[in-house]
């Protein structure tokens, strides 16, 4: 019992420590909570002066980020204007450049197409010509044959008519006669071929020398070709025929794109491997030359192909005429020639002139028009413009302009538009006489061109009228009266005249030789001066027997 009474004061004690610290961890609660509550407001408020503070600099910052912004944004705004701009301008440049080239390109086409039109109407009427020639040509050979049917048919007749006589009196058949016939007629065929080998041995054995004289002559003369073939026309060498098709083309599209693209004439015939350029354009011989050797090369022969060959090549000829016109002028010490005139320059080089070179003409006139100013004592600036002039007196032969003017004429407006000094611009007009001469050195350029056009070997003639051209000068000689013999020398430049001396007095040899040559002069075109030398002889024989 009594137990049980402690066992319940222990639990009545127990509890009632439990409840008083029950109550006393809650008083200290609320002491603690009392204290947390004043810091943390403490904190709010130390909290929110410090977020004011930082949204008051994160606002200057702000502001200060925006209007750094707003500066490099006006800044690149700028920098895109400006690039916007040039690359406008470049643009614009590029496209007029385009657009300059392309009119360049339709006006050339424009000028081979109209090219083109007048060859085929100039062929048109060739072949209209032809035709009516052909067909009045018919028209004989139709009336001739039926006039010689006719008088077969009366032949036939007769024939049989007179072969029945001859069998009738020679009692003959037909067969037998006619080897009767070819028998006899061989018999005197052999005599007549012997009796005519033995008079053509004996005629050769007189003839020989003289013969043998004339063919090496012409040997010699027939290797100076006449200059309408080697100014017009290329020969270009092929490795094998087979070629041939390869630059033809299927259905000649090939050859077609070719000539176009170049403005020549190809004539592909029968010549074992060659292939002939005509053209009066020297430049695009050598374009279509150069572009056919690079295309066969190559071996890739089709119309785009070609197209971009000839560009190159047409693109290299420029650079190639250029570099001949600037090293011309410094091989001749010619300063300050403007490009256009330096290109005409080096377009010589593709010209010839009665199968003369012309830029070798020209730099050989040149350096003679310097020595003779020199050798007349000129001054050193009139020497300088003489060797400019004897360079540019036929510019105008390469002029690409179409006009109807002389080439010293033309020569001298392109000289004149191209800042040439009056001097010079005299010199290349009057070369020919076709203006007045105004200043020293004109005369000059005259004399020197003619030294060098009318030097022996410098300019080529055709056989034909180089012979015609002996001729009359030998026929004019012998119809004056006492000429005994006449021998044109130095390739038509001197007649060497012997005559009588029983006729012909010395007195009479001076007046001969002047009414010679100035007959020669009046009535003959021939290129530099003729000197007529007139020979008497007396000669006196006798014999001591």
């Amino acid at each position: 019992m009594e137990i049980i009474i402690g066992i319940v004061g222990l639990l009545v004690g127990l509890g009632g420590g439990f409840f008083g610290g029950q109550a006393a961890i809650k008083s200290s609660y609320r002491r603690k909570e009392g204290d947390i509550d004043s810091k943390i407001e403490k904190k709010l408020s130390e909290a929110n002066s410090n977020a004011e503070q930082i949204a008051t600099k994160a606002q200057a910052q702000s502001d200060k980020i925006i209007a750094d912004a707003k500066e490099k944004s006006e800044d690149i705004k700028r920098k895109k204007m400006l690039e916007a701009k040039e690359h406008w301008v470049q643009r614009k440049e590029e496209f007029e450049s385009k657009t300059s080239k392309r009119e360049q390109a339709v006006k050339t086409v424009e000028l081979t197409l109209k090219e083109k039109e007048n060859e085929l109407k100039l062929k048109e009427k060739d072949l209209q010509r032809v035709g009516k020639e052909n067909d009045k040509v018919r028209e004989t050979l139709e009336a001739q044959l039926l006039t010689v049917e006719s008088q077969k048919a009366m032949l036939d007749n007769k024939e049989q008519e007179f072969q029945k006589g001859l069998e009738k009196i020679a009692k003959m058949s037909v067969q037998e006669a006619k080897e009767e016939l070819i028998k006899n007629i061989k018999d005197k065929a052999e005599s007549e071929a012997i009796t005519f080998v033995k008079d053509r041995v004996e005629e050769a054995k007189l003839t020989a020398n003289k013969e043998a004289k004339k063919i090496v002559i012409q040997t010699i003369q027939r290797m100076a070709a006449e200059y309408t073939i080697e100014n017009t026309v290329s020969v270009f060498q092929l490795d094998s025929d087979d070629l041939k098709g390869q630059i033809i083309g299927r259905e000649g599209r090939n050859i077609r794109a070719l000539e176009a693209a170049t403005g020549v004439e190809i004539i592909v015939d029968d010549t074992p491997e060659a292939i002939i350029i005509s053209s009066f354009d020297p430049v695009r011989r050598e374009i279509c030359r150069l572009s056919l050797q690079r295309l066969v090369a190559d071996g890739r022969i089709h119309p785009a192909r070609i197209e971009e060959v000839v560009a190159k090549t047409k693109k290299q000829i420029e650079e190639q005429i250029m570099e001949i016109g600037q090293r011309t002028a410094i091989e001749l010490n010619i300063h300050g020639l403007q490009p256009a005139l330096i290109r005409m320059v080096g377009r010589m080089r593709f010209r010839s002139s009665y199968g003369q070179n012309l830029l070798k003409h020209s730099i050989e006139v040149a350096k003679l028009c310097a020595t003779m100013a020199a050798e007349l004592g000129l001054s050193p600036r009139e020497i300088k413009l003489a060797k400019r002039a004897g360079l540019l007196h036929d510019i105008g032969k390469v002029s690409e302009e179409e006009t109807e003017l002389s080439h010293a004429l033309l020569g001298m407006k392109l000289c004149e538009k191209h800042g040439e000094i009056p001097a010079v611009v005299n010199a290349v007009g009057a070369h020919h006489d076709e203006i007045e001469m105004k200043y020293i050195i004109s005369p000059i350029i005259q004399a020197c061109d003619a030294i060098s056009g009318a030097r022996p070997g410098a300019r080529r003639e055709i056989l034909e009228s180089y012979m015609q051209r002996i001729n009359e000068l030998e026929q004019i000689a012998m119809s004056y009266e006492g000429v005994q013999k006449v021998y044109a020398m130095q390739a038509g430049r001197e007649l060497r005249v012997i005559v009588e001396a029983e006729k012909v007095t010395d007195e009479k040899s001076d007046e001969l030789s002047f009414l010679i040559s100035q007959q020669i002069q009046n009535e003959m075109q021939y290129p530099g001066q003729i000197k007529v030398t007139v020979i008497r002889e007396k000669r006196s024989v006798a014999f001591a027997r």
